[in-house]
This record gives structure tokens, C-alpha cells and sequence, in this order.
């Protein structure tokens, strides 16, 4: 397979991770409860406590998230 044929598992897009990476961490951070939505139909997440815990453990700075 040709490298610039390839399907790419992850791509920038905007301000965040697309592609299959970006489904299958979405996933799993909504399956640990690091990331949560307070009703189903909403479009965005939050981070849980859980997640500011786990987030800072792998070493993320969640300042640097803008608040919207």
C-alpha cells in the first residue's frame, strides 16, 4: 500500500484528534468516566473528577483547556 494512499488512523482537525484514534479514545474515556455529558442528546462532554485525576496522572495540563 502506498504511503499517501493509506488510511490514516488519526488526523488533526480543527482543535482536536479525528480519524479512528480519535473514536476509540473518546470511547474508552467515556467508558472509564474520565469524560461525561450531563444528557445524552448534548454534543459536548465534561471532564468528570475521575477523568481531572487520571487526565493530571498521565501528566496533561488541564489548564490549558479553554473554558466555552
Amino acid at each position: 500500500m502506498n504511503k499517501s494512499t493509506a488510511r490514516k488512523p488519526a488526523k488533526p482537525c480543527y482543535e482536536h484528534i479525528g480519524g479512528k484514534l480519535g473514536q476509540l479514545l473518546l470511547e474508552q474515556f467515556v467508558e472509564k468516566g474520565w469524560i461525561a455529558k450531563d444528557n445524552p442528546a448534548d454534543r459536548q462532554y465534561y471532564i468528570t473528577d475521575k477523568g481531572t485525576e487520571e487526565f493530571t496522572k498521565l501528566g496533561l495540563d488541564l489548564s490549558k483547556i479553554k473554558a466555552e
